[in-house]
């Protein structure tokens, strides 16, 4: 799964019934910081039996938190406003060398059965783009500058193709989610647009866009998926706890990627690939910020 900042919404999306109990004092509180994927709202709700299972395991509150951007969650991750964030892979990487995070789980679903994902080239079967070749002086949507599928992992195929995205473009874009790039593309805002094929294809099961109007023009190899990350500052006996949490929660829904099968464990290791396309595209994560 966009400047820093942003962080006033903090409060407006802390209330949940289910999961924050009147007399809890910050103290008492799980703080999870969300990835903007989809619009704030429909991401809490989305997310919402997670949570809740999540409280109850616990025993204690879990509040969520969703940036307007990644780097909102990051900040707030790197102020001690947050204790654990779902984050993209690249704005992983970036937590992990700005915010002193590492990565501990990652979802695995019924639908795909893997812990990663791809990036998908999108364009409009009508638009006349079949190649990346084709993309030459047409409009192009990414989502934002720290997301692995919907900006960097895509340029980088462009790039390993021959072709420079800084100019191969008439206009570029960030419409800061994946969501926002499908419908640009249904509704002939932009030629074409770089997303996560899972979110593709939960748009297309919601009925939002037709896949029949829809061609891929390109594919990426795989991505490691989004990841749960806590600051490494978090006590370690919750992190203990946390970790066994998260990998009994089953059979529920988990926004774009289905009914869950657990949370399985993962190493900031496992998120080198991630790190090694920074470096092809000479990319120094900092400056998307």
């Amino acid at each position: 799964m966009k400047p820093i900042a942003h962080l006033l919404r903090l409060a407006s999306f802390s209330l949940l019934p289910l999961l924050v109990t009147p007399l809890a004092s910050a103290e008492e509180v799980l703080r999870i910081g969300l990835i903007p994927s989809e619009d704030s709202q429909s991401m809490i709700q989305s997310s919402q039996q997670v949570l809740a299972q999540l409280s109850e395991k616990l025993g204690m509150p879990v509040k969520p938190f969703v940036a307007t951007d990644y780097n909102g969650v990051i900040e707030a991750l790197r102020a001690g406003k947050l204790d654990v964030a779902y984050l993209g892979p690249f704005s992983y990487v970036l937590a992990h060398q700005m915010a002193g995070v590492d990565a501990f789980a990652v979802a695995v679903t019924r639908k795909a059965g893997t812990s990663a994902y791809h990036s998908q080239i999108l364009a409009r079967k009508d638009s006349g783009i079949n190649t990346l070749a084709d993309l030459k002086g047409h409009t192009f949507a990414f989502v934002d500058p720290t997301s692995a599928s919907g900006h960097l992992f895509p340029k980088a195929g462009l790039e390993s193709a021959g072709l420079k995205p800084d100019t191969l473009f008439s206009r570029v874009i960030f419409s800061g989610s994946h969501d926002a790039s499908i419908l640009a593309v249904a509704n002939h805002k932009v030629d074409a647009a770089a997303v996560a094929d899972r979110i593709f294809a939960a748009a297309v099961a919601q009925g939002l866009v037709k896949q029949d109007d829809f061609q891929v023009v390109w594919s990426s190899a795989d991505i490691p998926e989004s990841p749960m990350v806590w600051r490494q500052a978090l006590d370690p006996a919750l992190k203990q706890k946390l970790a066994a949490a998260m990998a009994s929660i089953k059979d529920v829904p988990w926004g774009d990627q289905g009914m869950l099968n657990g949370f399985q464990p993962t190493t900031d290791a496992a998120y080198d690939v991630v790190r090694n396309t920074a470096t092809v595209l000479k990319v120094d994560l900092r400056s998307l910020k």
